[in-house]
Order: structure tokens, then sequence, then C-alpha cells
């Protein structure tokens, strides 16, 4: 293929759900992705949120739908993909990005319902979304999902322990549906974060000693922006990544190439 073929990141006429995209890396993803053509679905659990970014981006030209869903609730989540079919007919760009974490300590006081709130949650509330639109994608031969994960998956940490268990756990949900599905040209991947600077993770940037520290031990010497994660996730989206899949790309400024990470 020459140069003068190669694919740009055009996501024109495609339909992408983005799940937690009210705000942070979500909100950055859904407003990346209807830059480059995408009709988003802007989904979080409350509906004002939601309208207010869908909103922004039509008012930017672009097109956008609010839907709700506490992606606990496999009832809503059908509800998710049943309204975006209902609307727009099908679903080419699945990104889970909604994630809780109720537990911030070690893991010998980790009380078993919040375990399971986070591995609900985080990892089989994804799979659901997976199998409920794979099926489109399949009969088209077309189709492409991401996982936002964590740095977190790739080491121990004492208070973030089963956080960082259900981001491990979704890089390996990422590897076996892209070996699944790859028969019928879905690709599937994940990206893994650094800390960036979200709500989400407010405590940790907040917190000046520590986050000095960790732009201290940072090759590019800053925290992460919601932006360096949504150009990647439109990249990943689109034809121009289209030999790509079962990978999981790391973000995070360089911190896990160094040996004080």
């Amino acid at each position: 293929m020459s140069s003068a073929n190669l694919p740009i990141i055009d996501l024109t006429g495609k339909v992408a759900i983005i799940t937690g995209s009210s705000r942070g890396i979500g909100r950055s993803i859904a407003e990346t992705m209807a830059r480059a053509g995408a009709r988003v679905v802007i989904s979080s659990r409350k509906r004002e949120p939601c309208e207010d970014v869908a909103t922004g981006i039509r008012a930017s030209g672009g097109e956008a739908m609010a839907v709700p869903c506490n992606i606990s609730e496999k009832a809503q989540i059908d509800n998710l993909v049943d309204v975006t079919l209902a609307a727009w007919g099908r679903v080419d760009i699945l990104v889970c990005n909604a994630a809780s974490n109720p537990y911030f300590g070690p893991l010998t006081g980790l009380p078993d319902e919040l375990f399971t709130k986070i591995m609900h949650n985080n990892v089989l509330a994804n799979l659901w979304l997976a199998r409920r639109v794979a099926p489109g994608m399949s009969e088209r031969r077309d189709g492409a999902m991401l996982v936002i994960s964590s740095i977190g998956g790739l080491r121990g940490d004492a208070w973030l322990g089963a956080y960082n268990m259900s981001k491990a756990a979704d890089m390996q949900l990422v590897r076996n549906l892209a070996v699944e599905f790859g028969p019928a040209n879905i690709r599937v991947n994940g990206i893994a974060p650094g800390l960036i600077k979200t709500d989400f993770a407010r405590a940790l940037w907040e917190n000046q000693q520590l986050r000095e520290g960790i732009e201290t031990r940072t090759p590019l010497g800053r925290i992460g922006e919601p932006d360096d994660i949504g150009g990647l996730a439109a990249f990943l989206a689109s034809s121009a990544a289209s030999f790509i899949t079962g990978q999981i790309l790391v973000v995070d400024g360089g911190v896990t190439t160094t040996n004080a990470w």
C-alpha cells in the first residue's frame, strides 16, 4: 500500500457507544470520536450530565445522543444497546470505560460485597456489553471494541489491590475476546492509562506529595490529561488500526519504563 492510500482517522458513518462518557476519559473519547465523524452515544448513570455532553457535541456540529445506563444492571445495558439500535440501526464501536472503585485499602480488609461489586462493574459488565453488540458487528464483519483498563493491572499495590485485580482481568478479557471475535473481523483492544487528571482519580492527583512523587518518576514529567487518551481511542477504533487486536496500549508518560514505578 502506498503512503497516499494509507487510512486516516476517519469514523464517518460509525456509531459508537461510550460508557462513563459524561466526564473525564470517556468524555474526551466521545468528543474526539464525534470530531472524527462518529455518531456517539453518551452514557453514564445520570441523565443530565449525559445530556450536557451530547448538547455540546451537537453544538459543535457533531451527532450525539444521551442514554443513561447503570452498568451494574444488565437490563439497563440491554436498554442502552436497544435505544442505540432503534435510533441509529447499528453499533460499530464499543468503548467500555465506566468503572467503579468503592474500596481503598489492603485486601485483608476488603469486604466480600465490595470485591463482588468491583469485579461485577469493572469486568462482567464489559463482557455483557461486548456480547450484546457482537452479533451485529459479526453480521457486518466489522467492529471495534475498546476496554479502558489501567497500569494498575500490571502491578501490585497495597491500597488499590482489588481495583487493580479487576483491571488485570480486563486485560485478559481483551485478549480472549480478540481471539473469539477475530474471525468475524471484530477488533478488541485495551488502553491502560497511568494517572490521569479526572474526577475518578481526584484523591490521587490532589494529594500534592503523591502527585509530585509520580511526576518525578515519570519520564515526561507530568500526569496525564483525558485528551491524552481520546486520540488513541479514536485511532484504535478507525481503519488506521485495522491490523491491531488483542493489545493493551499503555499511556502513562513512560512511568512503567522506569525502575522506580
